[in-house]
């Protein structure tokens, strides 16, 4: 999508702190962390939103948690605990219509979010 901020990321449009990257997604630093560690991952294929999956580009979402958890491995926070969390529309607090995880860490995370 040409107006998809994470599209142009992918793209090399615009820069990124990226964490990692294989051939089917990417992950790098939010701008606006809410955790010591807050990663973004996101499939390099657009998809606005969970509602869009297919049976054929649904296995990206388990790829996608795959990597949060290698970051956690990574970042030495998983034994300690992490969050994962993917919004969808309006309501559930998605901003940008291009599907991402947000991988937060680094802390105690209160419940519920928000």
């Amino acid at each position: 999508m040409a107006d998809c901020i994470f599209c142009k990321i992918v793209a090399g449009e615009i820069p990124a702190k990226v964490v990692f990257e294989d051939d089917q997604v990417l992950a790098f630093e939010d701008l606006n962390p809410q955790a010591p560690t807050h990663v973004l991952v996101i499939p390099k294929q657009h998809i606005a939103t969970l509602n869009e999956l297919t049976a054929e580009t649904a296995p990206v979402i388990g790829h996608m948690a795959h990597v949060a958890a290698q970051i956690a491995r990574d970042r030495e926070f998983a034994e300690n605990g992490y969050r994962t969390v993917m919004n969808c529309n309006q309501d559930g607090g998605q901003t940008v219509y291009h599907v991402h995880m947000h991988v937060l860490g680094g802390r105690a995370l209160s419940w519920p979010p928000g």
